[in-house]
């Protein structure tokens, strides 16, 4: 009955709710097409009053753009009369000859000229830039004639050193006035600076040579640089008989000198009118900068001409490095400013310089493997100094290498030390390969003076470039170098971490192929040694072992007769090989041999045989009293190098007692640690518990309750 009643109530209510939805969607529908109406009225009214408009409007922008005409000539007249009026200043004031004054608005009229430089008015810039021009040379010219006569008062430029030192002690009585005019001349001559740079086109080498950017030399510098400048070009152009193509040095030694000269003064009273007016120009270096742009000219138009002639061109660059070397350590010039070593950088030159590198440097390896002295140690003489017994050849290799490094490593940029860098790479793998091959004519005589002499060169060449990769100058090589590989995708991730984390260094591949070719080496010597010392220790292998008499029996113990000749052969190599390898080389040699040595003795000699209790007494006699003694002046304990055989003699000359009980530990607890401990305790760490069981069953002297 419930359920009846509210379905019967839910069906009366959803007519109800549809016919409110549908009342409210009507009277939205109204509120839309009143604003519809609205909008259609509104739009009308909007176009009707923009059709009134539009004749104003047009009016209205014409006369805005007549204003904004007028407004643009009154600017530009401003201007005209703002530079007329300077120009009138400067005129004044030269009629009052109040120069300070007419250099100070001239200074005002090109800073205008530099505020103009955006603008598109072509005849407002070129009246602007004519009138600066017009002041400009009027004012230089006035300015450069007194002070030009100034200098001469001071007899500039100083040719001589005598002259330089008589201008600095001389103190003529109106000095004082001469220097004080000097002063003022300099000063004003600063203010013409921006002008000058304006109207002034610099002279510029081509862009081939990538010059780094710099402002114009001041202008009194330039013009102290005048004299100077008529000098250099009237020596060293044309057809005069300075201007020597293959004397490089005497214009190159004729600049320097002309810095040198000129120092003390520059320093002493242009620097001080510098630091008074708030200038950071450095006076010296501003002189050296002008000086130095007369050679970069000069090789430029020298080099084309004796690029082809590798003997002038060698002598050029020496003469030019010489140069450069004083000019930066003498001079301090700076590296971040345009000098010889952009021209030599510019690419034809800079393959021509690589080539010619690479020419002489191969006849001189030639020259230093087939000179007489080649494998002799220069200080074979001076025990102290001989440590490496580096023969002459490579030690005179090395010097070149590195006489190579100073000359490349102030070259601008580090794309041409890279390159210089693979030429050094080639040129030791070259002289490695020239070992080898020397190395291979010698090798039936491998203990022999010249074989020891070409291992210890690569031993030193190896460590020499091992020395090199922590230079800072190679680590900054490989960071440049490792940009290089990273961008050309040259190197597999591995190999780019560890150049990156330092790991390598950019003589690895070298020093890896040197190593390899010394180990090759050391191998065939101690191979060598080691087939002598079988071949007389074949008596000794023999000897009889089980029937040689205790040590009881005897009244003293003494050497085995059959073990003389193999001890005597090793001494005598030993001593040989000490004489002719350096210390770490013979270090490597003999641990290498004993390791050797150590296996055979206790393989050929010891497992090969059975010992009775004379004959174990007799083998470790020979061994600790007479073969370890030889080592002993190379190391502290040379027992601990010979394991095997240590150990081996330690089980063979135990008593009877304890070689019973050690015997049934290692049977009851083989492989436990117990029996590791029973070893240990009697001084056994190398041999393993079945090689101490077999030797345990070696010895032939046992109760009749043992074995």
């Amino acid at each position: 009955m419930n359920k009846s009643v509210k379905v019967l109530t839910i069906s009366s209510e959803i007519p109800k709710r549809i016919q409110s939805a549908l009342k409210n969607a009507e009277e939205s529908k109204q509120f839309l097409n009143q604003f519809l109406d609205q909008e259609s009225h509104l739009f009308s009214s909007i176009n009707s009053h923009l059709l009134t408009a539009e004749p104003w409007m047009e009016d209205l922008g014409a006369m805005i753009n007549q204003i904004e005409e007028t407004e643009r000539h009154l600017a530009y007249l401003k201007w005209i009369s703002q530079i007329e009026e300077l120009s009138d200043n400067i005129q004044q004031y030269l009629m009052t000859n109040n120069v300070p004054e007419a250099a100070s608005t001239l200074v005002s009229m090109a800073e205008l000229d530099i505020r103009l430089q955006e603008s598109s008015c072509t005849h407002l810039l070129g009246f602007m830039r004519a009138t600066v021009k017009f002041w400009h040379k009027i004012l230089k010219d006035k300015l450069t004639s007194d002070f030009e006569e100034i200098l001469t008062q001071l007899h500039w430029p100083f040719i001589t050193p005598t002259q330089a030192q008589t201008v600095g002690l001389s103190r003529p009585a109106n000095a004082p006035e001469i220097y004080g005019n000097l002063e003022t001349l300099f000063c004003q001559l600063l203010k013409l600076q921006t002008s000058d740079e304006l109207i002034t086109e610099p002279k510029q080498l081509p862009e081939k040579y990538s010059l780094p950017a710099s402002s114009s030399v001041i202008l009194p510098i330039q013009i102290m640089l005048t004299p100077l400048q008529k000098r250099f070009r009237y020596h060293f152009r044309g057809n005069r008989q300075t201007n020597v193509i293959s004397k490089p040095e005497w214009y190159l030694a004729q600049v320097l000198m002309w810095i040198g000269n000129h120092t003390e003064f520059l320093d002493e009273k242009i620097q001080p009118i510098l630091d008074k007016v708030g200038s950071s120009v450095n006076a010296r270096l501003e002189f050296s900068r002008g000086l130095v742009m007369l050679v970069l000219e000069k090789l430029a138009a020298d080099i084309p001409c004796l690029l082809y002639d590798d003997n002038l061109f060698c002598h050029l660059v020496d003469e030019v490095l010489l140069f450069e070397r004083e000019l930066h350590s003498v001079h301090s010039y700076p590296g971040t400013f345009a000098n010889c070593m952009h021209i030599l950088s510019e690419e034809t030159c800079f393959q021509r310089w690589l080539t010619v590198e690479r020419k002489f440097a191969l006849q001189k390896m030639d020259s230093m493997l087939s000179s007489e002295a080649a494998w002799i140690s220069q200080y074979k003489d001076i025990t102290d100094v001989d440590e490496m017994k580096v023969p002459d050849c490579a030690e005179t290799f090395m010097t070149l290498i590195l006489v190579i490094t100073d000359r490349y490593k102030n070259l601008p940029t580090v794309s041409r030390k890279l390159q210089f860098l693979e030429l050094q790479k080639d040129l030791i793998d070259d002289f490695r390969i020239r070992l080898t091959q020397v190395m291979k004519e010698e090798t039936r005589a491998s203990l022999g003076f010249r074989y020891c002499a070409i291992l210890n060169a690569v031993n030193y060449i190896s460590t020499a470039l091992a020395d090199w990769a922590d230079n800072v100058f190679f680590l900054q090589l490989q960071q440049a170098a490792l940009e290089v590989f990273a961008e050309n995708n040259t190197l597999s991730k591995l190999q780019l971490g560890q150049l990156a984390s330092m790991e390598s260094s950019v003589f690895d591949d070298m020093i890896n192929l040197l190593e390899r070719l010394k180990h090759d080496m050391l191998t065939r010597q101690v191979d060598h040694v080691f087939r002598e010392v079988k071949d007389v220790a074949k008596l000794y292998r023999k000897e009889r072992w089980l029937s040689l008499p205790s040590q009881s029996e005897q009244a003293v113990m003494s050497l085995s007769s059959s073990a003389c000749p193999f001890l005597l052969t090793l001494r005598d190599r030993l001593l040989q090989l000490e004489q002719q390898l350096c210390f770490s080389l013979f270090k490597i040699f003999w641990q290498m041999l004993v390791e050797k040595l150590d296996m055979y003795i206790y393989q050929e000699i010891i497992l090969a045989n059975h010992f009775n209790e004379g004959g174990a007494a007799q083998l470790q006699f020979d061994m600790t009293r007479n073969l370890f003694p030889l080592f002993s002046h190379y190391c502290k304990r040379p027992e601990n190098y010979f394991k095997h055989v240590k150990e081996a003699c330690i089980v063979l000359n135990l008593n009877i007692g304890s070689a019973l009980l050690l015997q049934n530990v290692l049977q009851s607890d083989s492989g436990q640690p117990s029996a590791t401990a029973a070893l240990n305790e009697i001084g056994i760490y190398k041999l393993a518990q079945q090689d101490v069981e077999i030797l345990l069953n070696l010895r032939t002297t046992w109760p009749n309750t043992g074995k």
